[in-house]
């Protein structure tokens, strides 16, 4: 018997021998005096087993079969260590057709030793949450986290963009490291499927403002053109666009996007995993499939219902506005030089002296535009895992020359 029924047939039993009187009884047990009057009548008739619950050593029919909580814990233990406990269920039912509340799954997993690996928040000074904004592309939050996407140790960098009113995310993109090509490529998913936004909120990475030191170290170039302040060329294309762009000075002040890193790293590791995913251009391509899927479970509905989101003109090249770019003039032979690399244009001959705009995207690669033409380009010189020469960061930015080497290197694989 459980300590209830142990007190609850000690006070029958006297109420019975008059030890207590019914009411004396009913107040003990928070019970009627009627129902104290039946329970007397029941203990006479069959003693202890009447204070006893009928449902007493009974199992409840809902319980679940113990072949189902051994497969549930085998299912976790061999593939899902390191999966929480609220995705754990969603794979279960996706995957493998059990369908489980949470309660139940949180409870036989505890009692067969498991704990969930998502971190608990850790006490800490508590911030006001600052409100929403009212309607979608009013406000998106940027930012890249490096982390063991593919497991190891080896870890990639994940850009993205996330909606301020809504929780969406309007782009993801993984490189080795947090750079232009990643965020551009970001820019251009958002551009795509939702729209120029109206305001990015980054942090101050190089790719998105000059260092504030060096924002007045304007070339003559710069000055003749009218250009008033030093910016990145992330910077110039958000301008180009019409966004208003500001930094956030602290993680707290971009919230959103940092909880939207805690939730990704728990659960896109499983499902590369799942997927059998184990490269950065995999991954990337799972990511605009499952991006949709995200927005659906994680996205809120905004206050107002239009959107900020401006379509795209159809006179905008996305293509070339989101390219890196270096401009050169040619040497003798239509080749130019960076950083320490010797390029060819190739098709055509060029006089010497000739601008040339070097483009470099995630699409097409390395392009020379002349004179509103397209041409492609060459490197003539071998290639090696360091860039030779050392990095000239007050002539190039080096976020732009650890693109093109890494581009470089691909090409080299390719041949």
């Amino acid at each position: 018997m459980t300590q209830n029924e142990i007190i609850r047939l000690y006070v029958i039993q006297s109420a019975v021998e008059g030890k207590c009187t019914v009411r004396q009884a009913a107040d003990r047990l928070t019970l009627s005096t009627r129902r104290i009057k039946q329970l007397k009548k029941e203990f006479t008739l069959q003693g202890a087993s009447a204070i006893i619950h009928g449902n007493a050593n009974r199992s409840s029919p809902k319980k679940l079969q113990d072949a189902l909580v051994q497969e549930i814990v085998e299912i976790y233990n061999r593939d899902f260590t390191d999966c929480n406990f609220t995705h754990f269920q969603e794979i279960l039912s996706t995957c493998f057709g059990i369908e489980i509340a949470y309660t139940s799954l949180h409870r036989l997993l505890k009692a067969n030793g498991i704990k969930s690996p998502k971190s608990r928040r850790k006490k800490r000074k508590v911030h006001k949450t600052r409100e929403r904004r009212p309607a979608e592309g009013m406000l998106l939050q940027a930012d890249a986290t490096p982390f063991a996407w593919f497991g190891g140790e080896e870890k990639f960098s994940l850009h993205g963009f996330i909606d301020d009113a809504t929780g969406k995310v309007t782009g993801a993109y993984l490189c080795k490291n947090e750079c232009l090509l990643g965020y551009l490529e970001v820019l251009r998913q958002t551009l795509t499927n939702f729209g120029i936004p109206q305001a990015l909120y980054p942090d101050r990475h190089s790719v998105f403002f000059v260092n504030s030191k060096k924002e007045d170290d304007l070339s003559i170039e710069e000055q003749l053109a009218g250009i008033n302040k030093k910016t990145t060329q992330f910077g110039r294309i958000i301008d180009r666009l019409g966004i208003d762009m500001f930094p956030a000075h602290s993680p707290q002040a971009k919230g959103r996007v940092e909880r939207l890193w805690n939730t990704l790293q728990s659960r896109l590791p499983v499902e590369l995993r799942m997927a059998g995913i184990s490269t950065c251009k995999e991954a990337n391509s799972f990511l605009l499939e499952y991006l949709p899927q995200f927005n659906r479970k994680f996205g809120a509905e905004p206050k107002e219902s239009f959107s900020a989101f401006v379509p795209v003109p159809s006179s905008c090249d996305l293509d070339r506005l989101l390219s890196v770019e270096l401009t050169r003039s040619l040497s003798r032979g239509s080749t130019v030089s960076i950083s320490n690399k010797t390029f060819l244009i190739e098709q055509d001959a060029f006089l010497a002296g000739t601008k040339v705009t070097i483009l470099l995207s995630e699409k097409y690669g390395l392009r020379a535009l002349i004179n509103g033409a397209f041409y492609p380009v060459r490197c003539l010189d071998d290639l090696t895992n360091k860039t030779q020469g050392p990095i000239r960061t007050g002539e190039i930015p080096r976020v732009v020359l650890e693109l093109l080497h890494a581009y470089l290197l691909k090409e080299s694989k390719a041949g």
